[in-house]
């Protein structure tokens, strides 16, 4: 496992706690929770954003309005984390069966000026078709980093090139594109699955 790993946890510490230490947190659970400063960061988790789809088309936060949203910030180039958690995520998809249509599920690169629309769009047709593979302009890319609260750095590598240091977790969003809580980086199989269940389940409530 690269090194890198560790760092792309510092940055997101706070949010962790708050969000993996409940297991499932709603934001008004948390407003009623006390912590002002943390509070007022998880529940600015999230925005507005435009981006393109895998086949070039234009998408923005609207598209998935009414379903819950499982939302991943990562590269095509990634060496271990991305394709983890996206093949984790492919499992979740299978094992919720028929409920699994009732959530939508989108990956977004850090790293535009490398994955294209193309090559976004055949990066994640490897996993499941119901995952979108978002990318977009680097203008674009930065303003939905910026909404959730992303940490996504370019790192030199040596001889050249470059990697991207990125936040590991899966984003866990209700219909009305509200954060929820988070799925960590290689987080309990059984555990992870229970959160998208309850996710379903708080929105068909």
């Amino acid at each position: 496992m690269s090194s890198l790993k560790f760092i792309r946890y510092g940055a997101w510490a706070a949010v962790a706690a708050l969000a993996i230490g409940a297991g499932y947190v709603t934001v008004s659970q948390m407003q009623t929770g006390g912590g002002g400063a943390q509070v007022a960061s998880v529940a600015s988790i999230g925005g507005p954003f435009t981006l393109v789809r895998g086949d070039g088309t234009t998408v923005t936060d609207k598209d998935f309005a009414g379903k819950p949203l499982a939302i991943f910030f990562g590269f095509t180039f990634c060496p271990d984390v991305c394709p983890t958690t996206l093949s984790d995520l492919q499992g979740w998809i299978e094992q919720l069966g028929p409920d699994a249509d009732k959530m939508s599920y989108a990956f977004v690169s850090v790293d535009p000026e490398r994955d294209t629309p193309q090559v976004i769009g055949d990066y994640v047709a490897a996993f499941d078709p119901r995952i979108t593979p978002l990318t977009g302009s680097r203008e674009q890319i930065d303003e939905v980093i910026k909404a959730y609260r992303v940490y996504a750095k370019k790192v030199p590598l040596d001889g050249g090139g470059y990697t991207m240091d990125h936040s590991a977790m899966i984003y866990l969003m209700d219909g009305s594109n509200r954060f929820v809580g988070t799925i960590a980086y290689e987080e309990d199989q059984a555990t992870a699955l229970q959160k998208l269940k309850n996710l379903i389940a708080r929105n068909g409530a």
